[in-house]
């Protein structure tokens, strides 16, 4: 249950709500305004009793559902709700689920039942067979790296656990208003006042990681000669997938120092953020022309003399290649495909989504606003198909980067 008085003011948000999950208590998690800009409401999931549950419900309103890293999900055996993820935020869920009656479940619904099956997706020695599926209880897998890799809530939970000392497992509840609607910053401040409730934001949470962790590293550079130029070709390695991305840069962007060090580029840099797309980067497949954008892209910034193009390579293109080529002969066996519906023609700034892991999926760059930190890029000129994207500011925000302007690829000047 929240606390009786407001936690103290701290400089670092994330400290208060850090105590107050430890403590067993509940506190709030706020999206960047330019993104879901809602809140949930979220405890450690082993402190998950009857009386939590109540008052997330009460006063969350929203989706009861229990965050868990991907160890977990595996150890329990909880697969994705379906193969192919078309949510708009990639939102991972998995196989709903209750705890079995040996726990002492009996319709899965009250909020006893539903806080037993949420300690028990916490409990370290819980197995598959503790659970019965469906059930009423939705967990949602958490990508690895956390909100480094991906800015949602589902990795802030996970990330704020962690911090906590607690078990990867996360009860959170979206907030909305009595009237039915979402909550907003202003409703999240007043429900926070009421119930002397610690809360932060994902960027506070991605500021706070970015201090203490470091999740790419420069591996090797070189330079590289193609029909755009002279460029220096960035080798960057990831702790959280095993291939390498790249950074095609040209000037003096990411330029070293002789000790190594990059300062911060004062300026707006012209960047194209590029997910790999086999089909259309190397084959030039029309109904994907993600090749088109990359030449066009690098075209620009050899006219401007200065930019770059970050490369997010995936380990999960084999596996999104099959599953695409399925769904498109699927589809042309019913007749020509509708060029302008995304369900049979892949958005080519999101290649092979369904199947492609945090580092590239739809608008979540993590790990390629980090390659742009270490360029010193710190303003962008962002080259992008699709401007005044709300989740693709956002996304960049949590890293300390700013869109300065938006360009269509192949833009004049």
């Amino acid at each position: 249950m929240p606390a009786s008085s407001a936690p103290a003011a701290s400089p670092d948000p994330i400290v208060p709500v850090v105590e107050a999950l430890r403590a067993g208590r509940i506190a709030v998690l706020i999206d960047d305004e330019q993104r879901e800009n809602e809140g949930d409401l979220l405890c450690a999931a082993e402190h998950a009793t009857p009386e939590v549950i109540n008052f997330m419900l009460t006063h969350g309103r929203g989706m009861l559902f229990v965050a868990l890293d991907g160890e977990t999900c595996d150890r329990l055996d909880l697969p994705p709700q379906h193969r192919v993820n078309t949510t708009q935020r990639g939102t991972a869920y998995t196989l709903t689920v209750d705890a079995a009656e040996a726990f002492g479940v009996t319709t899965g619904v009250s909020t006893a039942d539903r806080s037993a099956t949420i300690r028990r997706l916490a409990a370290a020695d819980a197995e598959p067979g503790d659970f019965d599926r469906p059930g009423h209880v939705q967990p949602l897998r958490a990508r690895e790296g956390g909100t480094l890799v991906r800015a949602g809530h589902t990795e802030g939970l996970i990330d704020l656990m962690r911090l906590a000392g607690c078990r990867p497992a996360a009860v959170g509840i979206e907030v909305m208003n009595p009237d039915g609607t979402m909550a907003r910053q202003s409703d999240l401040d007043r429900l926070c006042r009421e119930h002397a409730l610690p809360a932060c934001s994902v960027a506070d949470l991605i500021g706070h990681r970015l201090e203490r962790d470091r999740l790419v590293r420069r591996v090797t550079e070189r330079p590289l000669t193609n029909a755009f130029g002279d460029w220096t070709l960035i080798a960057y390695s990831s702790d959280v997938d095993p291939f390498p991305h790249v950074a095609l840069v040209k000037g003096d962007v990411g330029a070293a120092d002789p000790l190594g060090r990059v300062a911060d580029d004062p300026e707006p840099v012209l960047v194209r953020m590029h997910s790999q797309n086999l089909l259309g980067d190397v084959f030039g497949d029309r109904e994907q022309p993600s090749g088109e954008t990359l030449e066009a892209s690098m075209a620009m910034i050899e006219r401007a003399g200065r930019g770059a193009v970050v490369y997010l390579r995936h380990e999960a293109m084999g596996r999104g290649l099959v599953r695409d080529l399925h769904t498109r002969r699927a589809t042309l066996a019913d007749g020509p495909p509708d060029p302008h519906d995304e369900r049979v023609r892949p958005d080519p700034d999101r290649a092979a989504a369904a199947d492609t892991p945090a580092v590239v999926h739809k608008s979540d760059h993590g790990i390629g606003c980090q390659i742009l930190r270490d360029l010193g890029v710190r303003k962008l000129k962002l080259i992008t198909r699709h401007p005044g994207h709300p989740a693709q500011r956002g996304s960049l925000a949590g890293f300390g980067l700013e869109i300065d302007s938006e360009v269509a690829p192949g833009a004049a000047g």
